[in-house]
């Protein structure tokens, strides 16, 4: 039997469940999190499921509420806050009935610096984002283990302070949250009333996703210009749901992700080395061809809000420089490294923009008003 339901009047809905409880910090917020929760619903018509993530830099801005309010609508979830690795392989491979949407509030708790003990935890989370990717464990006693795999591909909703370790931040939707000014009211959340009529548009929406399971599945939507790589990886299915739902989704979706991509390339300083390069183009080595080794760690270490003057609890040093730089090439495939400079006062060792020039290229972000030219040998390629 054909389901009729209005695609787009259902994701209203959603939305404007969300918007009772929920304070987002932008339109977008409440696109991407409504997409994400009927994207639960599709996870075998995709090849990865993006992470949803809600992060804030204090407590009391929203977290937990927001997380409580997707677990209403996302199929069988499983509150995760406190479950061990073997609890979550063995749910995730349906041995105890149907794959869950895990949900971990308290995130931080989990990739802090007491996190050593979950690493298994964080193993699953980066494992589970790409379909038929498994986890490897050794089961039994003794002599008897044998290496047993675990499916781990799933949906996985997050909440916590600070950030994430920057392969699962790649691969999620971060939803930045912030406490509620005064004039922004909320619906209070009475989990004994309102779980049952999110649970009501939870059945409509898995209704509704199994109707167009054949319509998104192998579909890969038109992305906005400008997206691609690991952020189309992550906007992908919610782009497909929203081709599918009509109505005005499609054009707000593609508004969402532009804004989300944008934010992640202010918010999102990438690895340390990546910041480390940009740091020399945008501050260190713009407009200069070269500067010796003791100048470059001056002003390193004289940037405000970077974390080049404390770095485990001293400034970076010409050791370390070294080291760092060495990991990238020139545009000859050499190893980056210092050469001499010569000076009023003699030779100096120091560093030339030119040999960074193919590393920045490569890895850092466009500046915001002068984007670098496009490598030797691409001007005019499709």
């Amino acid at each position: 039997m054909t389901d009729h339901t209005d695609g787009a009047a259902l994701l209203d809905e959603v939305e404007a469940f969300h918007r009772r409880f929920n304070v987002f910090p932008s339109e977008a917020g409440y696109v991407a999190v409504t997409l994400w929760d009927a994207h639960a619903h599709l996870l075998d018509a995709f090849d990865s499921t993006p992470r949803l993530a809600f992060l804030s830099p204090e407590p009391g801005s929203g977290k937990s509420r927001a997380l409580e309010v997707v677990e209403t609508l996302v199929p069988r979830a499983m509150a995760a806050v406190d479950a061990s690795a073997a609890a979550l392989f063995r749910s995730v491979s349906g041995i105890d009935g149907g794959r869950p949407t895990i949900l971990f509030d308290e995130i931080d708790t989990i990739f802090g610096p007491k996190a050593g003990e979950n690493e298994q935890l964080r193993g699953f989370i980066n494992a589970g984002h790409t379909r038929g990717r498994d986890t490897y464990r050794c089961v039994g006693d003794g002599a008897n283990q044998q290496v047993q795999a675990f499916p781990s591909y799933c949906a996985v909703a997050v909440a916590g302070l600070g950030r994430l370790p920057d392969t699962i931040m790649t691969r999620s939707v971060i939803v930045r949250m912030r406490r509620r000014a005064r004039n922004e009211k909320v619906e209070a959340f009475r989990t004994r009333i309102h779980v049952r009529e999110g649970n009501k548009i939870r059945d409509r929406l898995a209704k509704w996703t199994e109707g167009i399971q054949e319509q998104v599945t192998d579909v890969f939507p038109e992305m906005p210009e400008g997206v691609a790589d690991r952020p189309a990886d992550v906007w992908e299915p919610l782009l497909a749901i929203a081709d599918a739902a009509g109505g005005h989704w499609p054009d707000r979706a593609r508004e969402a992700c532009i804004a989300f991509v944008k934010a992640s390339r202010i918010n999102d300083k990438g690895s340390i080395g990546i910041r480390l390069l940009t740091d020399l183009r945008d501050h260190v080595l713009s407009g200069i061809d070269r500067l010796p080794t003791v100048a470059i760690l001056d002003r390193l270490n004289a940037l405000d809000d970077a974390p080049w003057a404390d770095i485990g609890g001293k400034p970076l040093d010409n050791r370390r420089l070294s080291r760092m730089l060495s990991e990238y090439v020139t545009a000859d495939g050499d190893p980056v490294t210092s050469r001499n400079i010569k000076t009023g006062g003699g030779v100096l060792k120091g560093y030339y923009a030119s040999d960074l020039h193919d590393a920045w290229q490569r890895y850092c972000p466009p500046p915001p008003e002068s984007p670098l030219p496009p490598l030797p040998g691409t001007e005019n390629a499709a």
